[in-house]
């Protein structure tokens, strides 16, 4: 049987008026995910209500492929691009990993 798909969400706030920055960066971003087996798709949005809110979120096939792109250095190498000065918001950041239900 096939595992089920999954979307994992990283959240956070910028607390220093840099989110056009990191917006921009995402842009900008190397897509080194997109050759991680597994990896079906990213997706970042912004509240329009909420300007320095980031959610990320990503599609895998399974939670095993998310973990192991995880715990690469291409997942290391990916977060070269966070621009200089960021500060988040205290306890913004988080991560919630979801299992695909329907789509």
């Amino acid at each position: 049987m096939e595992k089920p798909a999954v979307c994992v969400l990283s959240r956070f706030v910028v607390a220093n008026d840099m989110d056009a920055e990191v917006k921009q960066a995402f842009i900008l971003r190397p897509h080194l995910v997109e050759s991680t087996e597994g990896f079906v798709r990213m997706d970042v949005l912004s509240p329009e209500d909420m300007p320095n809110e980031i959610w990320l979120m990503t599609y895998w096939a399974d939670i095993a492929s998310y973990r192991t792109w995880h715990k690469s250095h291409a997942y290391h190498e990916s977060h070269a691009g966070i621009p200089k000065g960021l500060k988040l918001v205290p306890g913004s950041a988080a991560l919630r990993i979801f299992n695909l239900v329907a789509s």
